[in-house]
């Protein structure tokens, strides 16, 4: 049995969900994997801790501590799973010191990332539309996970995402107090928000309600420029400054299915709330503009059919619940190792693919840039599907390519495979050992487009491993 922990502080509240899971066999594909995940622990949402504009960092260690406790889980027992500074929260002047304490509390077993919006993107897909998306193989699906200061968009069809992006826009920009619009602070980007509106109002100042809607109706002209894939209303300075990863480009052909929109995150919860007929919240409650957008948003007359006809999973807890599922994988069991010490390994950058056809020229590039990092790298290696000559041609060339470039014996080198040849192409490169090299070679991974890769403690013969830094 393997316990699994996802983190989200996000811009306005902060969750964690603890969860078993089954490591078994796929009879099917023969990979090892996660089966049967089944929720043991739901903390209830609680706001992100802050003094002023940081992160209340004795707070957020106080609260993790007794989210262990309360989940009954130990930090050695935690396998995969994830925590993400989203939103504002991942852009507070402290967050990497929030990084530090979530790494000293659970171990290794977890990638911490912060301000990592296309792999925010994808989780929220995956944690609140993928089995929705999978339904309906005649549409494609256009995911916004909506919160406090971002919104993350993902593309996607029959449970893929196709492409991310990511819009500053959120319901946390303006802060307020509770029940009124009396402002009590401006995000840098509210700040340059309000003057491009022509609205001269600071905080401790009371917005009007024809000031409110001029911010609701220009965040709601952003959604729609991205939900329609109009561009050109980002070609102004202001818009540009919300636009944090390109709004993902549509594929060929992708107008001959129908577009369903989709949402989750704090303000998308809202949105569904108001749909379906919720017990209505009072103005500014959560003491910001997110019931106001949630509104705006919910009004849209080409949306409502959607929010009215699709509803997806998890709501304001889709990034976690993508964590929790999604973000981790198990190597192999003939993954070829050097040295357990080398493990865990993390914030390792993925710097290319190798296959038969790359050249010796790009094989050395690919381990200069390896050589470049002081933590190491990771290359994937596409193999031709049950070829032996295959793994071992390019075994021998990886091997010689690492031993004419004098490759450091203490650098770790991490080869990710998808098929189950680990143990063999990692010998043939080491030419069966007689040449040192800090090698690991993972096998049965489905290897993401991803920037970096995270790798777990050896368990049962057996690696967990995370991909961060997806592009858009």
């Amino acid at each position: 049995m393997a316990t699994l922990l996802g983190l989200d502080f996000g811009s306005t509240t902060c969750s964690a969900v603890i969860a078993a899971a089954h490591v078994v066999r796929n009879t099917v594909t023969g990979r090892m994997e996660l089966s049967d995940i089944r929720e043991t622990f739901r903390a209830e949402l609680v706001f992100t801790p802050l003094i002023g504009e940081r992160l209340d960092e004795a707070a957020i260690a106080a609260q993790l501590d007794r989210w262990l406790i309360e989940g009954n889980v130990r930090p050695e027992d935690i396998v995969g799973g994830g925590a993400l500074l989203t939103g504002l929260t991942a852009r507070r002047a402290n967050a990497d010191a929030i990084v530090r304490i979530i790494r000293a509390r659970i171990g290794d077993a977890l990638v911490a990332s912060a301000d990592d919006p296309c792999l925010e993107s994808w989780l929220a897909f995956m944690g609140s539309c993928v089995s929705l998306s999978r339904r309906h193989p005649e549409c494609h699906f256009l995911h916004l996970d909506i919160g406090g200061g971002t919104t993350n968009l993902a593309l996607g069809y029959c449970g893929e995402v196709l492409a991310t992006g990511c819009l500053l826009v959120g319901a946390r920009h303006i802060r307020v107090e509770p029940g009124t619009y009396h402002i009590v602070g401006l995000s840098a980007l509210a700040i340059e928000l309000l003057a491009g509106l022509g609205i001269r109002k600071t905080v401790g100042e009371e917005l009007d309600p024809h000031e409110v809607q001029a911010v609701l109706d220009y965040q709601v002209a952003l959604l729609e420029a991205a939900v329609s894939g109009d561009t050109s209303v980002f070609a102004s300075p202001l818009a540009r400054q919300h636009l944090q990863v390109a709004i993902p480009a549509f594929p060929v052909g992708f107008h001959d299915r129908p577009l369903v929109l989709t949402l989750s995150g704090g303000v998308g919860e809202l949105v569904y709330a108001q749909v379906h007929g919720a017990s209505q919240l009072s103005t500014t409650a959560f003491g910001d503009l997110g019931i106001d957008l949630a509104r705006a948003i919910a009004r849209h007359p080409r949306w409502q059919k959607n929010f009215r006809d699709y509803r997806p999973e998890a709501g304001g807890r889709a990034t976690v619940y993508g964590l929790l599922r999604h973000s981790t994988q198990l190597s192999g069991s003939t993954l070829h190792l050097t040295a357990t010490h080398l493990l865990p390994l993390r914030d390792l950058p993925i710097v290319g693919t190798i296959g038969p056809e790359t050249t010796d020229a790009a094989l050395h590039t690919l381990l200069d840039l390896v050589c470049r990092s002081r933590c190491g790298g990771a290359i994937r290696v596409e193999l031709l599907p049950n070829d032996a000559s295959c793994v071992r041609s390019v075994g021998a060339r990886i091997g010689q390519a690492v031993r004419d470039r004098k490759f450091p014996a203490d650098l770790p080198l991490v080869i990710l495979l998808r098929q189950n040849a680990g143990k063999t192409l990692g010998q043939y490169m080491t030419q069966w050992g007689r040449h040192a090299l800090s090698l690991l070679v993972v096998d049965e991974i489905d290897w993401r487009e991803a920037n970096f890769v995270h790798l777990g403690i050896m368990r049962d013969q057996t690696i967990p491993v995370s991909f961060f830094g997806l592009p858009s």
